[in-house]
């Protein structure tokens, strides 16, 4: 599994892997200040998204605004409505058992279900009155932007013990070939 912390432990001082000088940004802010982020992101729900790289396995973190949705944390492989999904829904494709999120000061291993477009719409809707940004991300691209549900794994699924009711994520297609770029 993930493990971005150093060898001190502090939860501060995790490396972030990241190649986005603005997304190392972010990631430095949200873990200095328990989860909070100023500018741009003031007010809005957002995490940190660790994952293994699709091609390389090693280590990625993006910060990602989401949607709470009862007991999963909804994320949107927008991308800002590019034509292509973000590396970090590649990678997640890759290793979707190899999930850990940060919200707020909480840290835990979670599983990454992409969800079928029937439930898109709904969600959309709940994001963009949250966030009217997103209602742009859509109209920006052609393709189906992939929504994700971020589901905290038990504990005895965070230790690899097996579970008898344990979810599978649901199977999807990338558009594009797994990059451990961030984005």
């Amino acid at each position: 599994m993930i493990d971005n912390e150093s060898a001190t432990g502090n939860e501060n001082t995790r490396p972030a892997v990241n190649s986005n000088p603005f997304n190392l940004r972010v990631i430095e802010e949200f873990r200095a200040n328990g989860g909070v982020v100023g500018g741009d992101f003031e007010g809005i729900s957002l995490l940190l998204l660790s994952t293994r790289g699709a091609r390389s396995g090693l280590p990625r973190t993006t910060p990602l605004v989401y949607l709470p949705d009862g007991d999963r944390l909804i994320v949107f492989a927008s991308n800002g409505g590019a034509p292509t999904a973000p590396a970090w829904y590649h990678n997640i494709l890759a290793h979707p058992e190899s999930v850990q999120v940060e919200a707020g000061t909480e840290r835990f291993e979670a599983r990454a279900t992409a969800l079928p477009e029937s439930e898109h719409d709904e969600l959309w809707r709940r994001q963009t009155e949250r966030d009217p940004n997103f209602a742009t991300f859509r109209t920006r691209t052609r393709r189906v932007i992939p929504v994700i549900a971020l589901t905290r794994k038990l504990p005895e699924e965070a230790r690899g013990e097996a579970t008898p009711n344990a979810a599978t994520p649901n199977e999807a297609t990338p558009n594009e070939a797994g990059d451990d770029a961030a984005a």
